[in-house]
């Protein structure tokens, strides 16, 4: 016969030690359900794999933003065999690469050299702060440049004229307006989409979760297309203009006219927008009404002419 494995016990400080949680963590967890009570064996509480199995759940779900309360509806729904596989399924989708680049290492001297050649440690600090760098642990003069491509705008700009310092700024700008584009294409897909899956008052089930994360792989796509494409769209129109206006304008510019407010019904203006488009239709509505107004002077200058010439035959 052969002897059963002795299962691992531990006391709460070795625990602590393994699962990288302190003491008082771990009776909050067990305080508010997270964690099951250790078995009493004669004055001594311990504890098994299962408890060091658990903190480590529960580590990750916090490294992926759930909050205590939905990892405790997480852990009960595994508890009760519905099943946690779907769910973090979903989290590893969502928390997968959204691009295809691959990060890459480089050195500060390769860095000097892509940047002029001449130390600057605030340029360098700034790109820490903004995550374009990632200095390597253990490593001084090493960092982790996880979107080369980024760098590498950054290095032609720099070569075209532009310092490192408003490029840190143009960054920042950019940041704050791209995430707002993501916040509200989740928004977006998240009330279309997302919430018959995730909208509900309990975790979803594993078919839900695969399904969800199905979605997830399909969509990803999706906004980095349309926001490819009309930024395409916008670098045309005002890069376009821009020109125009450094090289001159080949046509004088029009005089300044006095504008003023006129109420047009909604359906004219539906019917305007349908034929010409909603970016056409206020110049279409201008042209109509000056064409009108060139018309009706004409046919007053040709009724003043045929009076004209009836005195003339009078006389």
């Amino acid at each position: 016969m052969y002897d059963e494995p002795a299962v691992a016990v531990y006391r709460i400080e070795d625990l602590a030690h393994r699962s990288g949680a302190t003491v008082r963590t771990i009776r909050a967890y067990q305080d508010r359900g997270l964690l099951p009570r250790p078995e009493r064996r004669g004055r001594a509480n311990v504890y098994s794999d299962a408890h060091l199995t658990r903190l480590r759940q529960i580590a990750d779900l916090l490294d992926r933003g759930y909050t205590l309360a939905s990892i405790k509806e997480l852990l009960e729904a595994w508890d009760t065999g519905r099943g946690l596989g779907g769910v973090l399924g979903l989290v590893a989708e969502v928390d997968g690469p959204w691009t295809d680049e691959e990060a890459v290492r480089i050195s500060r001297t390769e860095l000097i050299e892509r940047f002029g050649g001449a130390p600057d440690e605030a340029a360098v600090a700034d790109a820490v702060e903004l995550g374009v760098l990632e200095p390597v642990p253990g490593e001084e003069d090493l960092f982790l440049v996880q979107s080369p491509q980024e760098l590498a705008v950054a290095a032609e700009l720099y070569e075209a004229g532009v310092p490192l310092s408003a490029i840190s700024g143009h960054l920042r700008e950019l940041r704050d307006q791209v995430e707002h584009i993501a916040a509200r294409f989740l928004d977006f897909t998240t009330e279309h989409v997302f919430a018959r899956y995730l909208g509900q008052h309990q975790p979803p089930t594993e078919a839900e979760a695969a399904q969800a994360a199905t979605l997830v792989r399909r969509l990803r796509p999706l906004a980095q297309q349309t926001v490819d494409a009309e930024l395409a769209r916008a670098m045309r129109l005002f890069a376009t203009r821009q020109l125009r206006r450094q090289l001159g304008s080949e046509t004088p510019p029009e005089p300044a006219v006095e504008l003023c407010v006129v109420r047009i019904p909604v359906s004219t203006m539906r019917a305007v927008e349908k034929l010409v488009g909603p970016e056409q239709a206020s110049a279409f509505i201008a042209a109509a009404a000056e064409r009108e107004v060139q018309s009706r002077t004409l046919d007053t200058l040709t009724a003043n002419g045929h009076e004209s010439n009836k005195l003339g035959q009078g006389t």
